[in-house]
């Protein structure tokens, strides 16, 4: 997913299209929880000028990430949108909008950063499985502690509080 700039300028009649899956694996080096990720795919244009490009990407791809409670792999799917705009030529004068600006480091373009950079944003801060008792999974009860749900939690009257329940049930007889 790189380009240079002269080629970015001769692609600047005809456009630029992007549909291509790129392997990002070395990301488990940056960030441990992600256990594993399948080759993404990067799709979307390129609208070009002489002085920058910018790029509309759709990035969709899964990746395994560990389960908040028990620790099991969870297969997370994400599809995310983006827009990055690379300044070709350094112009003072350009004003940002809403999108990301990038300096041109060489002669080069590179996506590849931006993709793994948008990809670690995504990155949720808990995931859960669905099933609780896969084999492998952290336990869910020991001696004397249980894990309990919110809903359980809402249901169950303070123990301090349960003689007070018997108070009421004498008077109603």
């Amino acid at each position: 997913m790189k380009w240079s700039i002269s080629q970015l300028n001769q692609l600047q009649h005809k456009g630029l299209s992007i549909d291509e899956y790129v392997d990002v694996s070395d990301i488990k080096d940056i960030d441990s929880t992600i256990r594993g990720i399948d080759p993404v795919h990067v799709t979307g244009r390129a609208d070009l000028s002489s002085a920058k490009a910018t790029f509309h990407l759709t990035i969709s791809g899964s990746m395994t990430l560990p389960c908040s409670r028990t620790l099991v792999d969870v297969n997370y799917p994400f599809n995310l949108k983006t827009t990055e705009t690379f300044l070709l030529r350094q112009t003072l004068d350009y004003e940002a909008d809403e999108e990301e600006i990038h300096l041109v480091q060489g002669d080069v373009v590179d996506l590849l950063p931006i993709i793994k950079e948008n990809i670690l944003l995504e990155i949720p801060m808990q995931v859960f499985s669905n099933d609780q008792h896969v084999e492998g999974a952290a336990p869910q009860e020991g001696k004397d502690w249980v894990v309990i749900t919110e809903e359980d939690k809402r249901n169950q009257i303070d123990p301090r509080l349960a003689g007070l329940a018997k108070l009421f049930e004498d008077k109603k007889d």
